[in-house]
């Protein structure tokens, strides 16, 4: 029984994990073992999923806790690859063509996560605060500052991401 219902979470749940880590990453193959851990973590704490008033949003919540841990690794394996050490001065990458997966790798963490669960996988508020453990008001802020932030990063335009349009 345990099994099956299991199974069932992760067929309904496995596409959306590894979309949501895809966005948060900007790499598929991080995104594809972010999922995996994930998946792995709500196995382990099945019964807390079951329990929890929306399992989908506990296991989007492991899912961002995950890619927070894996983006600040991977700052850092940066700054030691260019001979710095963390706090000693920023690096700046290149400028690049900008794309929407780029402009989102610009944004922090907290306002990446809210555009992404608002826009991409269009959760309410509500259901964004309970998958951050934050409050709406800090979901409202933080989404607004980043799509205004991508905007800007996007030179203004609209633009199409995965199905979801970002505004001016």
């Amino acid at each position: 029984m345990r099994d099956d219902a299991f199974r069932a979470y992760f067929e309904r749940q496995h596409t959306s994990l590894s979309r949501l880590a895809f966005l948060m990453t900007g790499e598929s193959s991080a995104a594809d073992d972010l999922a995996a851990d994930a998946l792995t973590e709500v196995w382990r704490h099945w019964d807390r999923v079951q329990a929890a008033d929306d399992p989908a949003a506990y296991g989007h919540g492991i899912l961002m806790n995950l890619a927070r841990q894996w983006v600040r690794r991977r700052g850092r394996e940066r700054l030691l690859t260019f001979g710095m050490s963390p706090g000693t001065q920023e690096s700046r990458d290149v400028p690049a063509v900008l794309d929407v997966r780029g402009a989102l790798r610009k944004l922090p963490h907290r306002r990446r996560a809210c555009v992404v669960l608002r826009y991409a996988f269009d959760l309410s508020e509500r259901e964004v605060a309970a998958t951050l453990g934050i409050s709406v008001g800090a979901v409202k802020s933080a989404t607004s500052r980043g799509a205004k932030q991508l905007a800007g990063l996007l030179g203004g335009a609209v633009t199409r991401i995965d199905g979801w349009e970002a505004a001016r």
